[in-house]
């Protein structure tokens, strides 16, 4: 697990590979990540939007931005926290993953950007 603290709101990641949706000969590869977003500051917060960055070994680089998080966009009071499951798919069955959650505090509305820590992706046979 990786974990990073932005502005006290702390961002954990946990990665699994899940080989029942693979297929290392067709260059599929499929990851979940389970997100935990800890608010350990003072103001109530809303996650507004997310901004990925992905890297596939030997393969084009993506992008990807939205709102919310798996379409939420949760309100944490200090002390909650909020956990969600997303996936990626890689062709290499290597790559890594980081980025940046847009938050808003309620009181004032103004927005900061948390980060959420790099994290490598890897399917069990890449580690021969």
């Amino acid at each position: 697990m990786v974990t990073e603290i932005t502005q006290g709101i702390k961002v954990s990641v946990e990665t699994e590979y899940q080989p029942a949706y693979s297929s290392p000969s067709q260059y599929h590869h499929v990851f979940t990540y389970r997100i935990t977003i800890e608010n350990q500051g003072e103001f109530t917060i809303q996650l507004k939007r997310r901004h990925w960055f992905i890297s596939d070994a030997g393969y084009a680089f993506r992008e990807v931005e939205g709102e919310g998080v798996v379409g939420q966009q949760p309100i944490l009071e200090p002390g909650q926290n909020h956990q969600y499951v997303s996936g990626c798919n890689l062709k290499s069955g290597l790559g890594k993953m980081k980025g940046s959650f847009l938050m808003e505090r309620i009181v004032d509305g103004a927005s900061f950007e948390v980060v959420i820590p790099e994290f490598t992706l890897m399917a069990p046979h890449r580690l021969n």
